[in-house]
């Protein structure tokens, strides 16, 4: 088996995991509001950190296998982000839109706030809109992701 169809294996594991997180951020929103219980709302928020968290593992696994260079630093975050909606001439293709990379940046400075703020703190109309954005993200980004899996193959195919 070829680094690339390893690579390719792991992102459609990480994807189906991916597809759990949002099923499981829509239904503990759903649980707050119908039964008008704040304390759901911090697996909401656990839920989207982990959704980040989980598309941040996926752009390293590719930043490692085919860039052989995963950004260090304190905005390391942010600039694996910009690298993955970047081409690299030579290399790959982008992995993903300049739109996706927007909507993905909302959940990373998301992910930011989670991790430095106590969870009462959190704001509910927050956590609703990206909870409601999160399923339209999941599905552009595994579209993006899709295609890119296909080169990852065609690599394998080409390769000597």
């Amino acid at each position: 088996m070829s680094a690339y169809t390893a690579l390719a294996g792991r992102m459609q594991a990480s994807l189906h995991d991916l597809e759990q997180v949002v099923n499981r951020a829509e239904a503990l929103l759903g649980k707050a509001q119908q039964q008008n219980d704040v304390d759901y709302l911090d697996g909401v928020a656990l839920n989207l950190h982990g959704f980040y968290a989980g598309v941040e593992r996926i752009f390293e696994d590719i930043a490692r296998t085919l860039d052989e260079s995963v950004p260090t630093g304190s905005d390391w975050h942010r600039d694996l982000l910009l690298q993955m909606s970047a081409a690299i001439d030579g290399v790959r293709p982008a992995a993903i839109s300049q739109t996706t990379r927007f909507s993905l940046d909302e959940y990373r400075g998301f992910r930011h706030v989670v991790r430095n703020v106590y969870t009462f703190n959190l704001r509910p109309l927050r956590l609703q809109e990206l909870t409601q954005n999160l399923r339209p993200c999941y599905q552009q980004l595994s579209t993006e992701l899709a295609s890119f899996t296909a080169f990852l193959r065609d690599l394998d195919n080409t390769a000597p």
